[in-house]
């Protein structure tokens, strides 16, 4: 059954054991979600990579927009999701043309 168009969705950044990052997103309660991350309910990237932690969350209406977050986080350098974490909103637009500038 597909998810409703109109609700909650949450997007969300985990840190991993390893340091690395974690982007997913879900209509759920957000701390349930993370709950059955921590506890390896899935078997899936987060579950080897425990524990985790929640370093970032924003919450959508509609599942397009929450979506399109989504695939744009997925498609940042680690710098980047590092300074959303931060919230270093006026290093972001720089860290964007650095990425231009090396393609």
């Amino acid at each position: 059954m597909p998810l409703p168009s109109i609700g909650s969705f949450h997007v969300y950044i985990l840190r991993c054991a390893d340091n690395s990052y974690y982007i997913g997103i879900t209509r759920k309660d957000l701390t349930a979600r993370i709950h059955e991350h921590a506890t390896g309910l899935y078997r899936g990237y987060t579950c080897s990579r425990r524990p985790v932690t929640l370093v970032w969350s924003h919450q959508f209406a509609r599942l397009a927009d929450a979506i399109a977050r989504e695939r744009q986080l997925k498609g940042w350098r680690r710098e980047k999701k590092e300074a959303l974490i931060r919230g270093d909103w006026t290093l972001l637009p720089t860290l964007a043309r650095t990425a231009k500038k090396r393609s």
